[in-house]
């Protein structure tokens, strides 16, 4: 069979205007699936980065939105099982124009100490490190961000709170890199609970709580323990995994695993459907050749074959097309950055590379089928009878 792949190749671009729309289309519309692919596989299956496996967020059970008690965090401290807690509060806020998107990025309030112990693979040059520990109304913000904004150390950074009613002055002591956090800035806790002053009830409110497990293992039965805590207190809690936390934040756009599943599965019927047509239209026309190989001694399993093998060229052409289009824009999109961590970290992986690959060979095996069944079935006579 190997003898003919030279025949495949040239009747598969025997027609080469008619082959090089359907290779591009088959292109264009493997690139969107390899972009789907690999957000599903960045979302839902990629494994998660060093220290993430330890790291849990405790918040309030009905919503992200509810806040719990300061005091649930001595108590946390004290379960079995847990290694440290940090305070996590989302300060929201704006920062100079609003209707400017690059102004918008996550703002967090956190305890310095605890926060460096919880994620010990930040990367951030001690002497600013110990500037954020000491310096009370100091900020870290990660490499991206200082970027975008054209910020330097010791740089002002003026916050207009909304949840909060004070306006934080904060000065820029420290830039980090971590894979787990992009366009994020974080400040001193115990500033804020300064600027809203004694009795202002919402200086002992808590968004969520950064907990970190002792080990990978007791790290499910941290989070029930921390949970059973809680249950039958006015604010219950919810414990769940850091990186299933951060899916929580696309649950607000509806259920994207379906969504995506959806579109995969739309495009692909679309790229059988043109496909099939192609193949279907190729072999209409070459009917009566069919007939002539087989007077030459062509059995139709080899007529078959060569016709799936001339399909398979060109499904396989317009998938490495199709995948180096998505190469190209997953690593636009994970350039640009955002907030969530997969984002960063975006990129056909080889092994949304193989399944790519693998289903535009199935494409176009499954399209060519049927009229390559239907020719090589055709008698002779009947063959070198068609007019075409």
């Amino acid at each position: 069979m190997f003898r003919y792949v030279g025949l495949m190749w040239k009747n598969a671009l025997r027609n080469r205007r008619r082959s090089a729309l359907t290779i591009v289309s088959l292109g264009f519309s493997l690139c969107l699936l390899g972009v789907l692919f690999a957000l599903y596989r960045g979302l839902f299956l990629a494994p998660a980065s060093p220290g993430m496996e330890l790291r849990l967020v405790t918040h309030h059970k009905v919503s992200i939105t509810q806040s719990m008690p300061l005091s649930y965090e001595e108590r946390i401290r004290r379960v079995p099982g847990v290694k440290d807690v940090s305070v996590w509060q989302w300060f929201g806020g704006t920062y100079k124009d609003a209707r400017e998107s690059r102004n918008f990025f996550a703002r967090f309030a956190v305890e310095p100490d605890h926060f460096f112990q919880i994620y010990n693979g930040l990367q951030i040059p001690d002497d600013q490190k110990q500037q954020f520990l000491h310096l009370r109304s100091g900020a870290i913000a990660s490499a991206d961000l200082v970027q975008s904004l054209g910020w330097k150390l010791g740089d002002k950074i003026f916050l207009t709170g909304d949840i909060f009613p004070v306006n934080p002055e904060l000065t820029l002591v420290g830039v980090f890199h971590d894979p787990d956090s992009s366009q994020t800035l974080y400040f001193n806790r115990e500033y804020l609970r300064q600027m809203l002053g004694n009795g202002n009830a919402l200086q002992d409110i808590v968004g969520a709580f950064e907990v970190e497990a002792e080990s990978a293992g007791a790290a499910s039965s941290v989070g029930a323990a921390i949970d059973q805590l809680f249950v039958n207190s006015t604010a219950p809690t919810k414990t769940e995994a850091e990186q299933t936390f951060d899916l929580q934040f696309l649950a607000f756009l509806g259920n994207i695993k379906v969504f995506l599943m959806i579109v995969c599965a739309a495009v692909t019927f679309t790229i059988l459907l043109v496909s099939a047509n192609t193949v279907a239209m190729s072999v209409r026309e070459r009917v009566r050749e069919v007939g002539i190989l087989k007077t030459l001694g062509f059995t139709p399993h080899v007529i078959l074959a060569m016709i799936l093998g001339e399909a398979a060229v060109i499904s396989v052409l317009g998938g490495m097309i199709g995948l180096g289009l998505a190469s190209f824009l997953t690593r636009m999109v994970a350039k640009a950055g955002g907030m969530l961590s997969f984002v960063n970290t975006l990129s056909i992986t080889p092994d949304v590379a193989a399944l790519c690959l693998g289903l535009a060979l199935f494409i176009g095996m499954a399209s060519s089928v049927i009229p390559a069944w239907s020719a090589a079935r055709t008698p002779i006579l009947d063959a070198l009878g068609h007019s075409g």
